[in-house]
């Protein structure tokens, strides 16, 4: 297929990254790419969804990922996946002597293994420069159901106007649903039964790097999972904190161990971020050494310094990712031409189990199978007849409405046409009658 078709064919059906920050992936399609790289990682804990549906998708994933490989002319299809996850490497195994450029990496049980960095690192050997691109290095990446959604584009016609969210935490059933682009959180926990935590908090996208909201947020194209969590659960409490007093205590705490740095999966790639450093900087309001706040911009938020590394149990991550807010709100930009040290052979033993991790965050008795349940299986109990589709749901500029109120739509109709420069298009994702439209959403209700 010509690159610039199959480009105009993700953009116009709204595909972005399926998880992360949401890039729209037909500008990921580079004649550079010598390696395309298939993440199947499931960077954070609990989550299930990118192991499951290539489970049961293997032969429509494989063959699209070939597909995007022939486009861009890569040498190379490498399918990134852990060693555990022995029934999609069982998938796998029925179809990629079919793609004689496609090979699968072994992945160790590590986080976070899925960060595009690391993946790339251990699945090529391929160091991307901090604040690079991985088209840099002539990779490029996409997740298992940012694949899948390719393959419905390219052979059904069907838009991005779903997504797989996994649910797992104080639920009476643990379960990964597809759900409506724009369905309320509240509406899709309801699908695990009862709540099992008296005074429950929503935790979406995942426990390091999610972020605490409301029931009544809407499911977006990036949502991979909501962690049901009672509000007193110590990853709560760490979501919520008052960042003047995190800054009081790093004053008074920090004793400049430097496991922080240590663990740091970048620092681990030669990248120059010294989160213990940027600490006592912070702390002691020490300013005579700026590259210490300017690498701050080159932190991936993993947040493995406050969440396992930290023994005073303070929050390196919450204060860099104030100081990057703050430096790009006064227009900074990250340094450029940072040359990564070497990466060091102590990288290897530096790598944090998942199994541990999840058990110093006291999450180890969630880690459920969260079964993958039929596509239209959301219909059957009717939780959701209302939907606010975000129409900024990717990076980029936000798709320009083209209904108005009172207009009847169908699923799959485009309601947002994609703006200027960097943005994709937006499509209803419930059979009904728009009911409010303004610059920032679309809510449709059923009739």
């Amino acid at each position: 297929m010509d690159i610039q078709a199959l480009k105009q064919i993700l953009q116009e059906n709204g595909i972005v990254g399926a998880g992360g920050a949401g890039f729209p992936t037909y500008a990921k399609l580079d004649q550079r790419a010598e390696v395309i790289l298939m993440n199947c990682a499931e960077c954070e804990p609990l989550l299930k969804l990118h192991r499951q549906l290539l489970e049961q998708r293997a032969k429509e994933i494989l063959q699209t990922f070939d597909v995007i490989a022939q486009t861009v002319g890569a040498k190379e299809a490498v399918i990134g996946i852990k060693k555990e996850y022995k029934a999609a490497l069982k998938a796998i195994d029925r179809y990629i002597d079919f793609y004689p450029r496609m090979r699968v990496q072994l992945l160790d049980s590590a986080y976070p293994m899925g960060d595009e960095v690391v993946l790339i690192y251990e699945a090529t050997g391929r160091v991307i420069r901090p604040g690079g691109l991985p088209i840099e290095e002539g990779v490029a990446v996409f997740n298992v159901e940012t694949v899948y959604n390719v393959y419905r584009a390219l052979e059904l016609g069907t838009p991005v106007v779903d997504k797989l969210v996994t649910v797992v935490g104080e639920v009476e059933r643990p379960v990964t649903v597809r759900v409506p682009i724009g369905a309320a959180i509240s509406s899709v926990v309801a699908y695990g039964g009862e709540i099992t935590a008296k005074n429950p908090a929503f935790l979406i996208g995942g426990p390091m790097m999610g972020n605490l909201q409301e029931g009544t947020a809407p499911v977006t194209k990036t949502t991979n999972a909501i962690i049901v969590l009672d509000e007193n659960h110590t990853l709560v409490r760490r979501k919520r904190r008052n960042p003047a007093i995190d800054l009081k205590r790093a004053a008074s705490s920090c004793c400049q161990c430097e496991t922080c740095t240590s663990l740091c999966p970048r620092h681990g790639l030669g990248h120059p971020i010294e989160p213990h450093k940027f600490m006592r900087s912070a702390a002691n309001k020490d300013f005579q050494d700026t590259n210490v706040f300017l690498n701050t911009m080159f932190c991936s938020s993993c947040g493995l310094c406050e969440n396992y590394s930290c023994p005073q149990g303070l929050a390196p991550r919450s204060l860099i990712a104030d100081y990057k807010a703050g430096l790009r709100k006064a227009g900074v930009k990250a340094l450029q031409g940072v040359v990564p040290a070497p990466v060091g052979e102590s990288r290897e033993y530096r790598k944090v189990p998942e199994e541990r991790l999840e058990a110093r965050l006291g999450l180890a008795k969630y880690n459920a199978d969260a079964p993958l349940l039929a596509d239209d299986w959301w219909k059957k109990d009717g939780h959701i007849r209302k939907v606010k589709i975000l129409l900024g749901q990717h990076i980029g500029a936000p798709a320009i409405p083209v209904v108005e109120k009172g207009a009847q739509v169908k699923v799959g109709d485009c309601i947002a046409r994609p703006a200027e420069g960097l943005s994709v298009g937006i499509h209803a994702s419930l059979d009904g009658v728009v009911q409010e439209v303004t610059d920032g959403f679309v809510i449709i209700a059923e009739r």
